[in-house]
C-alpha cells in the first residue's frame, strides 16, 4: 500500500508519497476501507509541524476522514458489507491506499454526493455536531456566531444551523470580500469582515445589545476576552482551535455577570464509545438534510493525493473556501462536475 510518510516535522516539503508496510486485517469491530479521497484539515498541518501528535496507539499517517470502498470486515462487524460506499471519521491514516476504523465511525456516502466530495463531511460533521448541538445545545431563537465562516466548520456550520434551527441567526466572519459573499450565499444573516470591522460591536449592534448565545470559536487566546464581551447571558463559548494563539486574558467579572461558559474540546482524542455516539447522531440528524440537499459540501479544490504538498500549501495560505480535498484513487477523479 501507499501513504504520506513526513520525513521530519517542518514544512510541505517534508511529505512525500511512498510505498509502506500493508495494513494488518481489520481486527474485531473493525473495517478496511480502500480509501478513495481525504481531505485536509488544520490538525494535519499542526501534526505535520510536531505540534500534535496522534494519540497513542492510533496511526501516525495524517488523515481525519476519508471515504471509500469497504475492502475487508472483522469480526463482529455486521452493518457494513464488502464494497460498500462509506466515508469515515479517523483519528488518523486516511492519507493512504487503505485505513482500518471502528465499524462505529462509518457512514455510508450520503446520496447525492459523490464518493470523492463525501471524504470532506465526516470530521466537519462530527465538530458541529458535538459542539454546537451537543454540547452548546444551540437553540431555536438564539444567535449563533461561528469565527471563519469560510473554513470547513464554518461553511458545514452555517448550513447546518440554517436546516435544523432556521429560527437561529447566524452571524459569521470572514477575511475577504468574497468569503463574505459567500458564508451569506450559504445562509448567514450577518457577515463580519474580521480585518476592517469589529466582531464585537457589530454582534451587539445586530442583536440590540443581547450578544450571541453561542460561539464556536476556531481562533483560542487572541479572541477570548472579545468572546466573553460578545456573549449574551447564559451564553456559551466552545474553543475548538488556536489559531490566534494558546493564551489569552479572561475577565472572570465579565464571564460571571453574564452566567456564562468557555467549553475547550477536541474530537481527535476522545474515546471510541463517544465519537460512535456522535456519528450515530450526524447519522440521524445530518444525513437526511446532506441527502435532501439542505447541507451540502462546499469544496474548494480537488488535489491528487502526490501533490498534498500543494494541499497543504494552500490551507495554510488561508485561500481556501469550505474543504480541500485529496484524491487517492484517481479512477474517481472526474466524479465533480
Amino acid at each position: 500500500m501507499h501513504a504520506v510518510t513526513v520525513t521530519s516535522s517542518g514544512g510541505p516539503e517534508v511529505m512525500s508519497w511512498a510505498e509502506v508496510a500493508d495494513l494488518p486485517f481489520p481486527g474485531p469491530g473493525e473495517v478496511a476501507i480502500d480509501v478513495v479521497a481525504s481531505a485536509v484539515n488544520r490538525a494535519d498541518l499542526l501534526q505535520r509541524q510536531g505540534f500534535y501528535p496522534p494519540p497513542p496507539g492510533t496511526s501516525p499517517v495524517l488523515g481525519l476522514e476519508c471515504s471509500g470502498l469497504v475492502a475487508a470486515v472483522g469480526d463482529g462487524v455486521t452493518a457494513w458489507q464488502v464494497g460498500d460506499e462509506v466515508c469515515a471519521l479517523l483519528s488518523g491514516g486516511g492519507y493512504a491506499t487503505r485505513v482500518n476504523v471502528p465499524a462505529t465511525q462509518v457512514l455510508a456516502a450520503p446520496a447525492g454526493v459523490s464518493l470523492v466530495e463525501a471524504a470532506g463531511l465526516p470530521e466537519v460533521a462530527a465538530t458541529v455536531h458535538s459542539t454546537v448541538f451537543g454540547l452548546a445545545g444551540l437553540s431555536d431563537g438564539e444567535v449563533f456566531l461561528v469565527h471563519g465562516g469560510a473554513s470547513g466548520i464554518g461553511t458545514f456550520a452555517i448550513q447546518a444551523v440554517r436546516a435544523l434551527r432556521p429560527s437561529v441567526t447566524i452571524v459569521t466572519t470572514a477575511g475577504s470580500s468574497a468569503k463574505l459573499a459567500r458564508v451569506r450565499e450559504l445562509g448567514a444573516d450577518l457577515a463580519i469582515s474580521y480585518r476592517d470591522d469589529d466582531f464585537v460591536a457589530r454582534v451587539k449592534e445586530a442583536t440590540d445589545g443581547r450578544g450571541a448565545d453561542v460561539i464556536l470559536d476556531n481562533m483560542g487566546g487572541s479572541y477570548l476576552a472579545r468572546n466573553v464581551d460578545a456573549l449574551a447571558v447564559e451564553g456559551r463559548i466552545v474553543v475548538i482551535g488556536l489559531q490566534g494563539g494558546r493564551k489569552g486574558e479572561l475577565n472572570l467579572g465579565t464571564l460571571l455577570a453574564k452566567r456564562g461558559g468557555v467549553h475547550a474540546v477536541s474530537l481527535r482524542g476522545r474515546p471510541d464509545a463517544q465519537k460512535a455516539a456522535i456519528v450515530a447522531a450526524v447519522r440521524e440528524q445530518f444525513w437526511p438534510a446532506v441527502e435532501a440537499g439542505t447541507i451540502r459540501p462546499v469544496v474548494d479544490r480537488v488535489v491528487p493525493i502526490e501533490r498534498v504538498a500543494d494541499a497543504h500549501r494552500h490551507v495554510e495560505d488561508l485561500g481556501h473556501v469550505g474543504k480541500v480535498l485529496l484524491v487517492v484513487n484517481l479512477d474517481y477523479s472526474e466524479s465533480l462536475k
